[in-house]
């Protein structure tokens, strides 16, 4: 069964088994990087917020053996655990004196959100987008959050200034820095000069969060990058790893911005989910200057 035949097959024993006052309808949304995801939208008569069950990871378990309907008992149990919940956040999240101070910022590829980026409110940042959300949740497991829409404004009657103001105050707040050495050397760098083991001198660095959730976006935080210029006492350069992370490396340390951007390239074809990419290429950081170079 391919994976689309098997969309419309839980659709239908899923229909079969809930209430009459429950619509259920195939929903395909567009995620980071112009990734489409697959899900399951019900509609409950009374509510205003409709959960969506993605199938993609269903979808792996049916070819390990699960049956459909199997499947579609379980996404009936979710349904039924979340929806008091979302019953619960879909009011929360009409007040805006309520959300302001949960509202942050992450940062994705420009380029490959082009079709996702036509409904949010967003801010150009070099080759990349800022964009927002309001964060619901965060522990040691990551961070559960929703995506500010255009129409999301137009509900809580605010301009994007508005919301791009709260999340610079929040997100440095809610999501603290993270910046820690790698004692380990990446294999693609073995060009560059090993560090002096005596001296404990590093080579690489790692910028996130402390969740190490969309991470990425500490290189926004104020006086950030200044920061870790004053640190390393020279430029440097910043590679993308994924949305979550990025890689620091002492100008002094790196091979040359062409084999960063070599090295970009291949560790996100071979090792990064693509609804985790960020960029394809390295950028510089100048001191003098004080800015980020693409």
């Amino acid at each position: 069964m391919t994976y689309y035949q098997f969309i419309h097959e839980v659709e239908v024993k899923v229909k079969e088994e809930v209430e009459g006052n429950i619509s259920v309808y195939i929903h395909s949304t567009v995620k980071n990087n112009g990734t489409r995801r697959h899900g399951l939208t019900l509609a409950e008569k009374g509510l205003n917020i409709f959960p969506t069950i993605y199938l993609e990871e269903y979808y792996q378990q049916f070819q390990n053996g699960n049956s459909v309907e199997d499947i579609a008992g379980e996404i009936l149990k979710l349904y039924g655990e979340v929806r008091f919940k979302c019953c619960f956040e879909g009011e929360f999240l009409k007040d805006y004196e309520k959300v302001r101070g949960k509202i942050v910022y992450h940062l994705v590829n420009r380029e490959a959100n082009r079709e996702l980026l036509e409904a949010l409110p967003y801010e150009e940042y070099l080759d990349l987008a800022v964009v927002y959300y309001v964060m619901l949740e965060v522990n040691s497991y990551g961070m559960a959050s929703m995506m500010i829409r255009d129409e999301h404004l137009r509900t809580w009657n605010v301009t994007m200034k508005e919301i791009a103001r709260e999340a610079r105050k929040n997100t440095r707040r809610l999501l603290p820095y993270e910046f820690t050495a790698m004692s380990t050397l990446l294999e693609e760098l073995s060009t560059a000069e090993k560090a002096d083991e005596e001296s404990g001198t590093e080579l690489m660095y790692v910028l996130s969060n402390r969740v190490h959730s969309y991470g990425a976006a500490a290189i926004l935080y104020e006086g950030q990058l200044d920061g870790i210029g004053a640190y390393l006492e020279e430029n440097f350069f910043v590679l993308p790893s994924s949305v979550h992370e990025v890689i620091v490396v002492p100008e002094s340390a790196a091979p040359g911005w062409g084999a960063l951007n070599l090295l970009v390239k291949e560790v996100n074809e071979t090792q990064v989910n693509p609804e985790e990419h960020l960029s394809n290429h390295a950028y510089y950081y100048d001191r003098q200057e004080r800015r980020l170079i693409a």
